[in-house]
């Protein structure tokens, strides 16, 4: 087994930096693209010893139209389509016009996954996706 070699006091704060940049991109953006008529839904990642559990609101929408994709060992995909068009006024919503036909976010997992024995489940309008961690 090969030793990880120390990192120098420049990869560490350009590191540091590079996660900061990213962090403040996800936290100011808005979570609607207006172009393709889509929202970020909310989500919530259970890290435990055997397995991530990330779990993403979907209301309006059916098992059916739910696409789950893997991009790489840490990230996921989920696109989802709604029943009908939601309309921000159905809200009550007054102070901005638009409206959405699905859900669609990339999920930063913070430990690598396996895609075999990958499992979700849509119940009450709450996806709930089980996936392996990697050894």
């Amino acid at each position: 087994m090969e030793k990880e070699k120390r990192k120098t006091v420049f990869q560490v704060v350009d590191e540091y930096f590079k996660r900061a940049e990213t962090m403040a991109e996800r936290m100011f953006a808005s979570g609607w693209n207006e172009v393709a008529c889509s929202i970020e839904p909310l989500s919530n990642i259970f890290v435990g010893p055997t397995e991530v559990v990330v779990t993403i609101d979907l209301p309006y929408c059916d098992s059916e139209s739910v696409k789950l994709k893997i991009i790489d060992e840490d990230t996921l995909e989920v696109y989802a389509k709604t029943r009908h068009t939601i309309r921000l006024d159905d809200f009550g919503i007054k102070h901005r016009k638009g409206e959405f036909s699905c859900f669609h976010t990339v999920i930063h997992v913070p430990v690598p996954v396996n895609e075999e024995g990958m499992s979700s489940k849509l119940k009450r309008g709450v996806l709930e996706i089980r996936l392996p961690r990697a050894i």
